[in-house]
């Protein structure tokens, strides 16, 4: 092998390295934060180092081979085939129970365990089965050793581990089974034995050493054929059914609902996130082999495949996350040939994704500071990288509810509308376990995020802090990748690990309106869009709209119903009416939110409203409708007083006595027309509380890092109502 072979292997592995120990660069320069509830993060797209760094990696992509999971190039055919599954499990009865009202469930649609490559790499041995285990209330070991476990159970769990190379690394690294002989294999066997599970920086080298190569071998040993496709897509099919077994073992109709899922995970040509999740209706009929980046990168082919098994009776649908990090791709307003939309894009879409997740651990995507400026909360939990790079994820067609603003304007324009969703939060766990609890996040990484200085929140002392911050310059300006300079930065003259793994957040869960605790109830719910997203806490919200609401709704035994009988909820659609609008001259909204009692109160309940006007322009407000405390909003600023709830920093305490239990309220929109199409969702927000990153620092006797926020104010948000004229 040459030395340009040599250099070119090397510099994959350093980039492997620091890609598994989860540390996206940004700048090394301190930054004060912007204040003491939002994190720099917030600001970076502003950075002159980091954007002179965004520049220099993207010059990188274009010259090299750098893509995480290669290119585009397909390694199997698309099929559609069923599974022959040897045995289907019967559905265990229903608990005779009158069904009522409607009841929050929370759960998580986004759950890694040991069959994704990463997570085993990250030193994941959790099955799907202890995932649901871990759902429903049980502890089960974190990597590193310790438990993890729930302080309340989840109502519905998805696993949804990475279709591509769907179990390949585990069974890799199993030398009890067949494919472990193979050639390719001998690198990886014993990845995660008991001796090989050190947490110093020695240990975490050789470890992401050894898997640098697997991927791109993989891809390199399918595409030249030394590696069988037919042994692979054996293993892939084996874990599929495996991950298919365990939710149906775990599926407890009334009790605990599971769902059939994976992720498809593909990203454009400069590392543009574009990843889904894919939730099946049920287990009765299902793909013997998921659709991956292996099967095609373009996500229409994805929506193509589930049209077609949706033929053969397999109902399913795709869930977009992490827009954020997109820069840019995940609503860009054309098609993955960059051709304008057509109707059949727009209904292919609208078919397929009725629902996206808006946050999670890598940051929360419903909007950005930059886009919607007078949103004083547009900054929370910003994860401002592109995945698995060091480079700055554009905002502009990143962010939820620009989308949804740029698909009114496309329906003015008569081609169409695919950006009506509904929302929902997860968490994208890469240890089997949910992390959406701020005083015992333990980050997504396995291993690699099991201890405070790993995730950035305290300061790696001595000499190891040291090697970590020279040696990082060193290598990344001898080999550069697409993670950039930064994975070390000194902050206040410490030394922290840098980057994305800082920035991300302790989210989020799903939560749906639902009449049980079913797959089939549930998964309409999905469908119709009456879903929530939350950032943690188990907030509830209800948001209903309608011409004949009334104030004592609020209060009357039968006001939901009520609601339910003479208007829409959240995910649905408000028409114009034709005769006279009440005497408020807009419809009614109909908003309320309670508290999760082992939270923090309530602050301040909102509506967050879009709109396009004659000339195609849009707009978007955002007005306070009910305060904590008994506050009045202020009519001209339409924002309630600061209710003097505060945290201290030295211990986390917060002012219980300060806010809100429930909020609730009927509103009308003062600047409504009726001639103008528009968009409502409600967010409601608690009392601050501190971040996870100031509870790592609490526990660790250090002063909380001086460029994270301190503290945050977690919040939930209904999917929008939709206004329309025709």
């Amino acid at each position: 092998m040459n030395n340009n072979n040599n250099q070119s292997d090397f510099s994959k592995c350093v980039w492997v390295l620091m890609l598994g120990a989860g540390l996206v660069s940004c700048s090394d320069t301190t930054m004060e934060p912007s204040s003491g509830s939002f994190s720099t993060a917030a600001d970076v797209h502003l950075d002159k180092a980091v954007i002179q760094q965004t520049l220099e990696i993207d010059q990188l992509l274009n010259t090299s081979e750098a893509g995480a999971l290669g290119g585009d190039n397909a390694l199997f055919d698309t099929e559609t085939e069923l599974l022959d599954r040897k045995t289907i499990s019967v559905p265990r009865a229903l608990p005779e129970t009158e069904i009522q009202e409607r009841k929050a469930y929370y759960g998580d649609l986004h759950v890694h365990t040991a069959y994704s490559f990463d997570g085993y790499a990250f030193g994941t041995l959790a099955t799907p089965y202890d995932a649901y285990r871990f759902a429903k209330g049980e502890a089960i070991k974190n990597p590193a050793g310790f438990n993890m476990q729930l302080t309340k159970p989840m109502d519905f769990y998805a696993v949804t581990d990475h279709a591509v190379f769907l179990g390949l690394v585990k069974a890799a690294a199993d030398t009890s089974n067949n494919f472990s002989k193979n050639p390719f294999a001998e690198p990886y066997h014993d990845l995660n034995a008991p001796e090989k599970f050190g947490t110093d920086l020695i240990s975490r080298t050789k470890r992401l050493l050894t898997f640098s190569s697997f991927i791109p071998n993989a891809i390199k040993g399918i595409s030249d054929g030394s590696l069988s496709r037919q042994e692979v897509l054996g293993v892939v099919r084996s874990a599929w059914e495996d991950t298919v077994d365990a939710a149906d073992q775990f599926n407890d109709p009334g009790r605990f609902t599971t769902f059939a899922a994976y992720e498809y995970t593909t990203s454009s040509a400069d590392m543009g996130n574009l990843h889904r999740n894919v939730i099946f209706k049920g287990t009765e009929n299902l793909p013997r082999e998921p659709f991956s980046r292996a099967h095609s990168a373009n996500p229409e082919d994805l929506w193509s495949w589930m049209d077609e098994l949706r033929s053969k009776g397999v109902e399913s649908l795709a869930i977009p996350h992490n827009s954020n990090g997109s820069n840019g791709e995940m609503f860009k307003g054309t098609d993955w040939n960059d051709n304008p939309f057509n109707e059949a894009y727009v209904q292919k879409r609208l078919r397929n994704e009725p629902i996206v997740e808006i946050t999670q651990i890598k940051g929360t995507s419903e909007t950005h500071p930059i886009l919607s400026t007078r949103d004083e909360w547009a900054g929370f939990e910003i994860a401002p990288y592109r995945v698995a790079t060091g480079a700055l994820s554009k905002v502009d067609g990143s962010y939820v509810r620009q989308a949804m603003l740029k698909g009114l304007t496309l329906e003015q324009q008569g081609i169409g509308n695919p950006y009506q969703f509904g929302f929902i939060g997860s968490s994208d766990t890469h240890s089997a376990a949910s992390q959406n609890d701020e005083a015992a996040f333990v980050s997504k990484l396995g291993i690699l995020s099991s201890y405070p200085e790993q995730r950035g929140s305290t300061p790696i002392t001595g000499i190891n802090g040291q090697f970590a911050y020279y040696g990082n310059k060193l290598l990344s300006a001898v080999f550069p990748t697409p993670l950039g300079k930064s994975l070390y930065v000194k902050v206040d003259g410490n030394v922290y690990a840098g980057g994305a793994t800082p920035t991300y957040g302790a989210s989020g869960l799903a939560a749906v309106w639902a009449d049980e605790n079913t797959r089939d109830s549930i998964y309409s719910a999905f469908r119709r869009k009456e879903v929530f997203a939350t950032s943690g806490p188990r907030l509830r919200i209800r948001l209903f709209a309608g011409y004949d609401f009334d104030q004592a709704m609020l209060t009357a035994p039968d006001g939901v119903e009520q609601a339910y009988g003479k208007g829409v909820t959240m995910g649905g659609t408000l028409l114009a009416q034709d005769a006279a609008l009440n005497d408020m001259g807009s419809p009614g909204f109909l908003v309320m939110a309670s508290a999760d009692p082992d939270s923090a109160p309530l602050q301040r309940l909102q509506i967050i409203k879009g709109w396009v006007d004659a000339d195609g322009t849009t707009h978007e407000d955002i007005i306070d409708i009910a305060c904590a405390d008994g506050a009045e909003v202020n009519a001209e600023t339409n924002r309630c007083p600061d209710n003097g709830a505060r945290v201290d920093i030295s211990d986390c305490r917060i002012s219980p006595e300060i806010g809100a239990t429930e909020l609730s309220t009927l509103w009308h929109d003062p600047n409504f027309k009726p001639d103008q199409r528009a968009f409502y969702y409600a967010r409601v927000l608690e009392n601050p509380t501190c971040r996870w990153s100031t509870w790592d620092a609490i526990r660790e006797g250090v002063a909380p890092r001086s460029d994270l926020s301190t503290t945050i104010q977690e919040r939930a948000w209904s999917s929008p109502i939709q206004y329309r004229v025709h």
